[in-house]
């Protein structure tokens, strides 16, 4: 039986519920697919007065002034890629965020590239 002083576990360990918390419980991002590259950018809206923003939300809609990478967000907001796929799918259903779709002449100038590279590799 633990007494009721006794720790779990040091201070080197961290919180231990945080990224449950952070997105109450909610394991899939709502209504939309997001991966490592999916761009996403603010809308520039104003949050509804009846949404309050948590810290990590109001941090990646200020990330996403500029489009940015899920993974990046990832990274740059010290949370899992998850975390971050589910406050985006938030914020995306919500009007806040939305997803970045590069111009058809953006995709197929990466296909050449892609092309390039794969003509280089097959000469190594």
């Amino acid at each position: 039986m633990a007494r009721f002083d006794e720790r779990w576990v040091d201070d080197e360990a961290g919180p231990i519920v945080r990224s449950y918390a952070v997105v109450r419980g909610r394991t899939q991002p709502r209504g939309v697919s997001l991966d490592l590259v999916t761009l996403l950018c603010a809308t520039g809206r104003e949050p509804p007065h009846d949404m309050r923003l948590s810290r990590e939300e109001s941090h990646m809609l200020a990330l996403c002034w500029q489009p940015a990478a899920v993974a990046d967000l990832a990274s740059d907001l010290d949370l899992p890629l998850g975390v971050v796929k589910v406050l985006a799918g938030e914020l995306c259903h919500r009007g806040l965020l939305e997803v970045h779709r590069p111009g058809r002449r953006m995709v197929q100038a990466d296909q050449a590239l892609l092309q390039r590279v794969l003509e280089d590799l097959k000469a190594l």
